[in-house]
């Protein structure tokens, strides 16, 4: 049973999907960084400091904090700006990786589109070809 687990384990496929796990983790944070760190703070400035992460709706009339965290230790809260926050880090994680997957997707199709080098009996094959077909 060790020995079918470690086989199994080993396979190209398993290695593989590990790796995309800890390079897609990393890339999550580098993704959270540009929503929280860059963008947010741009929305902000433009809607006039808004800040979407603190906006709520109590649930319960015991709530009567003015930030979320606090809030949250008073009673249930719909943290409703959360979720735009969130939703939006979505949208963006989304298309980044739209554009990595076009960018492969084109580098790919340029590989498969380059016809192979042709040896040269096979050149001369080819024109033998083209010539006959000419006749």
């Amino acid at each position: 049973m060790l020995k079918e687990f470690r086989e199994f384990a080993i396979k190209g496929n398993v290695v593989d999907l590990a790796v995309g796990v800890i390079i897609g983790a990393a890339f999550g944070s580098i993704v959270s960084s540009l929503v929280g760190d860059i963008i947010m703070p741009v929305v902000g400035a433009i809607t006039g400091g808004l800040d979407f992460s603190n906006y709520f709706t109590p649930l319960s009339k015991a709530v009567t904090a003015a930030n979320l965290a606090d809030a949250k230790k008073q009673g249930a809260v719909l943290a409703w700006g959360n979720f735009i926050t969130v939703t939006l880090n979505f949208v963006i994680v989304a298309f980044v990786l739209f554009l990595v997957l076009r960018a492969i997707n084109t580098v790919k199709r340029k590989n498969e589109a380059a016809p192979p080098k042709l040896s040269r009996q096979e050149e001369l094959l080819t024109e033998i070809r083209d010539l006959l077909k000419k006749a």
